[in-house]
């Protein structure tokens, strides 16, 4: 039986009080959602929000006028509209009014402690059968650890850890791990386990999702990327992954770690097989979380890569999304998703072009350096598995806006 997510409500006292940990994470507590500050926007104060071409997203515009939130019929018409440049310049305005023309990135890198996993999702290119691929790996803790100690001079200051799911790479692994790699680099912080993993590790312990939460914090957890959210449409998500714990207990999850005081992600699998009314859905249940619990410090629309994967065989998909498609995503999100401060263009899915383009289409985040990619290059993504922070820097410069050097939780570090 899968242990029942904790309904902690978000000014609850979390379970492990006197831990050195606590003070960490209640400094960056989630609050009550508050109204976005309206920053003066030089293009559009005279005229207000910018014009649009199709009388669909005019219906829009004048709801974002008169500061009505957008609803479901609203959300489809964003995914739904041909116009493109329209859409744009309304998310564009959206992400002016909220953050300026800052873009902001982090100095980071991906470690996948293993790709053995249980979970057999047909969705997923990088997960391999636990005994039996000649593919499998995982990493000892002794060369996690020496990865981690090499960052210090690389001045990175974030590592996402995300892996495949195997009982042997699971709770007591990590609470072993965690210490070592703040050890070996204290000013590190690490964003790491996806719902779908909590919720996994829980179970295999017997133990509440708030206890699993607390025992990592403890051991170092910083923060939670939103990996696992694909599509939480229940037919959508027995396709692409129904060994998955459902939408329910993803957002329980989430729930639970935003009522412990950890800040969190929120992702949309987007491209595969779904349809406009289900990334609506997906995408107003995570706002209605934001209402209630304001923890998610970011949203990240992840562009699907169909090649060597399951899911592309059996309904014959190709070539994965169109920059069309990843730019209508990246707007829709921005104009719908209102109290989510960020939207991430994130540049390993989209690719560096596409991400520099999506910043005129309300992104105001690129993720970071990242280092090396395993999980999405499986699948095919062609990007580089490095970007440097000086080409960051230069596509935004590029792109008009001033790129901003934060730390995981949104902290500036540095102004170029």
């Amino acid at each position: 039986m899968t242990a029942p997510p904790e309904r902690v409500q978000p000014g609850a006292r979390p379970v492990s009080a006197g831990s050195p940990r606590t003070a960490e994470r209640l400094a960056h507590r989630p609050g009550p959602p508050v109204e976005p500050v309206r920053r003066p926007v030089r293009r559009h104060e005279a005229g207000g929000w910018p014009e649009v071409s199709d009388p669909g997203l005019a219906a829009v515009r004048e709801k974002l006028e008169a500061g009505e939130r957008l609803g479901p019929q609203d959300g489809l018409i964003l995914h739904e509209t041909r116009d493109l440049l329209g859409l744009g310049r309304l998310a564009a305005a959206a992400n002016e009014r909220r953050n300026g023309d800052r873009v902001s990135f982090v100095l980071n890198k991906h470690i996948n402690p293993t790709n053995r996993c249980v979970a057999f999702c047909d969705l997923c290119a990088f997960g391999v059968h636990p005994t039996k691929s000649p593919d499998a790996y995982t990493l000892r803790i002794d060369e996690i650890v020496r990865q981690v100690e090499g960052l210090r001079e690389l001045g990175v200051t974030e590592v996402h850890m995300v892996g495949g799911m195997v009982r042997d790479v699971a709770l007591d692994f990590f609470l072993e791990l965690l210490p070592r790699m703040r050890a070996a680099h204290p000013g590190l912080h690490i964003k790491a386990f996806t719902a779908v993993e909590i919720d996994t590790y829980a179970r295999w312990a017997k133990l509440p999702h708030a206890e699993v939460l607390n025992r990592l914090v403890d051991a170092g957890l910083g923060s939670m990327p939103g990996g696992g959210a694909e599509i939480f449409d229940p037919e959508i998500r027995r396709i692409l992954c129904d060994h998955k714990c459902d939408a329910d207990t993803w957002l329980g999850v989430h729930r639970t770690a935003h009522g412990l005081g950890l800040r969190s992600n929120a992702t949309m699998l987007y491209g595969h097989v779904e349809e406009p009314r289900h990334r609506v859905d997906h995408l107003l249940r995570l706002r209605a979380l934001q209402d209630e619990t304001g923890g998610f410090m970011a949203f990240i629309p992840l562009a699907f890569h169909p090649e060597n994967t399951r899911l592309a065989r059996r309904f014959g998909l190709r070539g994965g999304t169109t920059g069309f498609d990843d730019l209508k995503s990246v707007a829709a999100a921005r104009l719908l998703l209102d109290h989510v401060d960020h939207v991430k263009a994130y540049w390993i899915m989209m690719s560096p072009a596409t991400a520099q383009v999506a910043l005129s289409f309300g992104a105001n985040d690129l993720d970071g350096t990242v280092v090396e990619e395993k999980i999405v290059h499986v699948a095919g993504a062609t990007s580089p598995q490095l970007l440097p922070e000086r080409e960051i820097v230069r596509l935004v410069k590029a792109a008009g806006k001033t790129p901003v050097r934060r730390d995981t939780l949104y902290d500036v570090v540095q102004t170029y």
